[in-house]
């Protein structure tokens, strides 16, 4: 066999392997080019689902937010109407005696203890801070007129640990916590702590200041 036969069979079965390899490579490379195109859509897709799910958590935040105004709107609400109930309550007994006052003001603590506790009255420490020209404790029963830390801690010993707690207790309480510390708590006059205890459980330290300065101090 002579060299051009050799040729013959040889060229066109070298261009059948080259267009074979070329068949496979370009099949391989549209292949990779489909599926890159079908990965992009799939991350697509998971975008847009994430998106629709963050839409869907800020609309429940928003809710949320709207009926915790609304909840605020009515706690205001109730407070105003308490302070303006307290305020007509205390005109029309104008005439009435001291005593007498101590006495009403220990009797409506129950009810106005529930009253702020429901308002959600918060703390002010600037605000106490600016009519007592001092730095006040949260719940500090010494901040009531005639309230030592003594008598702070036996009050502490019947569980009476807060302005609240202390605003709802009875003057005959406050009498049985005298008579625990002994014979030389007896010239102390509880019949007003329940009061002031009340006002600076509400927030009301101008009211509370203001009605400290015009008593004695240490026989209320």
């Amino acid at each position: 066999m002579d060299n051009s036969n050799i040729l013959c069979w040889l060229i066109p079965l070298l261009v059948g392997l080259i267009c074979a390899i070329l068949g496979y490579l370009l099949g391989r490379l549209l292949g990779n080019s489909g599926s890159n195109d079908t990965d992009f859509s799939a991350d697509l897709d998971a975008c847009k689902s994430k998106n629709s799910q963050l839409q869907r958590d800020l609309d429940a935040c928003n809710s949320k937010s709207d009926k915790l105004q609304r909840d605020l709107g009515a706690c205001k609400h109730k407070l105003n109407a308490k302070s303006a109930a307290s305020s007509n309550s205390t005109s029309s007994k104008g005439g009435a005696s001291m005593a007498s006052g101590f006495a009403a003001g220990a009797a409506a603590t129950a009810a106005s203890t529930i009253s702020t506790a429901s308002a959600g009255v918060s703390f002010d420490g600037g605000a106490a801070k600016m009519a007592f020209g001092k730095k006040v404790a949260e719940n500090d029963l010494t901040i009531v007129e005639g309230i030592g830390p003594k008598i702070k801690e036996l009050f502490h010993n019947f569980d009476i640990k807060t302005w609240a707690q202390l605003g709802a207790t009875s003057v005959e309480k406050c009498q049985e916590v005298l008579k625990s510390g002994g014979k030389r708590y007896k010239i102390h006059n509880p019949k007003s702590w329940p009061m002031q205890s009340e006002m600076a459980a509400q927030g009301k330290w101008a009211e509370l200041k203001k009605w400290q300065d015009e008593h004695d101090p240490g026989k209320m």
